[in-house]
């Protein structure tokens, strides 16, 4: 862990962002800025959640794990939330896990602090339910799209939401991790992925995602990622600043 050189910076996390000044100067003293290394577990199945994350590069991946450590993903949090997401909630646990899939840096919190600033602040109570309803949307939408949608237009909506949370066109990915993110066979991603390369809308070498054509890959997507972008703008307003670089 790490003291916060930026202390006189706008936050990059969308979240820490959108409060006001006075807001934001009582939570200064208990944020710690930290890295985030990929594969790190910010929070596991049924472990009291001791700490929340609020994203400022990079994400974490929320995901079902099963009894045979099969999983899939349900949701993607990077710099528009925050990690813990029960703890706003008033619960201790969560069912599922967090993964650090894109590593970066985060403002680290205690739980407990954060539930005594939520009592205390009723703009930051209202802004991270909201956020609350703007995730359940997401993992909504994330199963819906699951159910109905070929793996080539989920795809396309993973990495849509994964760029949309990261600085520039280039991200770490390996088919076996997107298999598990989707929920379905590596042979199926590859064959995704693979038309997705012919179309020259991504590039893919040495386990890293390039995007080459975001235009088509929203083309490609099905609506799924369309409406829960909405609803992110919609619950929480637009970009907003990301702060210092």
């Amino acid at each position: 862990m790490t003291a916060d050189p930026r202390a006189s910076c706008p936050p990059r996390n969308r979240l820490l962002a959108s409060l006001p000044p006075e807001s934001l100067a009582r939570l200064r003293p208990m944020l710690t800025l930290v890295e985030m290394p990929i594969r790190r577990t910010l929070h596991a199945p049924d472990i009291p959640i001791e700490t929340v994350y609020f994203h400022e590069t990079g994400w974490a991946s929320m995901l079902a794990v099963l009894e045979d450590g099969s999983g899939a993903e349900v949701g993607l949090v990077g710099f528009e939330g925050m990690v813990g997401l029960p703890v706003i909630l008033g619960g201790e646990t969560d069912e599922l896990e967090a993964l650090v899939q894109a590593p970066g840096t985060a403002y680290s919190m205690g739980a407990e602090a954060l539930s005594q600033a939520m009592e205390e602040d009723a703009v930051l109570r209202r802004l991270l339910l909201r956020f609350a309803l703007a995730f359940h949307s997401q993992a909504a939408r994330t199963g819906a799209c699951n159910g109905r949608h070929n793996t080539e237009q989920r795809l396309a909506r993973w990495l849509l939401m994964a760029h949309d949370r990261v600085e520039g066109d280039e991200f770490p990915m390996t088919h076996e991790f997107l298999a598990m993110m989707l929920g379905v066979r590596r042979a199926g991603v590859t064959v995704a992925a693979g038309a997705l390369q012919k179309a020259q809308l991504v590039g893919y070498e040495r386990g890293r995602v390039r995007i080459l054509n975001r235009r088509g890959l929203e083309a490609t997507a099905c609506e799924c990622y369309g409406v829960t972008r909405r609803a992110y703008e919609r619950l929480l307003g637009g970009g907003g600043p990301r702060g210092c670089r």
